[in-house]
């Protein structure tokens, strides 16, 4: 039991640089999620149920554009597609654990927890107390994500301007910092270059359909040169 307790809170304390860095996109999503006029209850249920960051902002501005639902469903679907490559890194690892288990951290796997748990493995192959390592860093990521959504939504009329803080730089950093360390094999160079160029390249699509373009052709691509590196 010790051990448990020990490797969640290592999980936790290893995640926390990327919690702060997060915490701030919560609060932004929590004010921008009251100001297009959700219910608390609405705003705090898609963090609780959907708790995916860039998902959850892709939705509200589809929202606010009065997007279909189907659209809106199919875009989030899509750009979450990225959870089935983390899913697929992590198998060999994880496959033997218990099912439920599996299913409930493959609700929790966040970008913040893979790079985390990636950094591990990478560090100390082979270690036990991968599982609660793994839980350790989802749940703390998971209940601060709930956290500043919930303090956003409170502030989002307190604060003026809180919706608008400028947070789009601070957000691509984010990612390049958590993205960039886990590009070791050239399917990854390869995923990460195409979905580079071709985000730059359909950035002014309407309704962030070139995000979806750009994520199906990322995947497909990093797919194929996996395939073909391992022939």
């Amino acid at each position: 039991m010790h051990s448990r307790s020990k490797n969640m809170a290592l999980g936790a304390l290893e995640t926390l640089p990327l919690v702060v860095a997060a915490f701030p996109f919560g609060l932004v999503f929590g004010a921008l999620a009251q100001g297009i006029g959700l219910r608390f209850a609405e705003a705090l249920g898609m963090s609780a149920i959907v708790f995916a960051g860039a998902s959850q902002f892709i939705a509200l501005s589809l929202l606010a554009s009065a997007a279909l639902l189907p659209v809106i469903v199919f875009t989030v679907f899509v750009v979450n597609l990225r959870q089935m490559l983390y899913s697929a890194n992590l198998m060999h690892h994880t496959g033997h654990w218990p099912q439920p288990l599996r299913a409930l951290l493959a609700f929790w796997l966040t970008d913040e927890t893979f790079a985390v748990v990636t950094d591990r493995l990478n560090r100390h192959p082979g270690e036990p107390g991968l599982r609660w390592f793994y839980l350790g860093s989802a749940l703390f990521m998971y209940c601060f994500w709930q956290l500043a959504t919930v303090l956003g939504y409170l502030l989002g009329e307190r604060v003026p301007g809180l919706a608008n803080w400028g947070l789009d730089v601070a957000m691509i950093v984010a990612f390049i910092g958590i993205v960039v360390p886990a590009l070791r094999r050239r399917a990854d160079w390869a995923c990460g270059a195409t979905a580079f160029a071709a985000a730059l390249l359909t950035h002014d699509w309407p309704h962030q359909s070139g995000l979806l373009c750009a994520s199906l052709l990322a995947i497909a691509v990093g797919m194929w040169a996996s395939r073909v590196g391992q022939a």
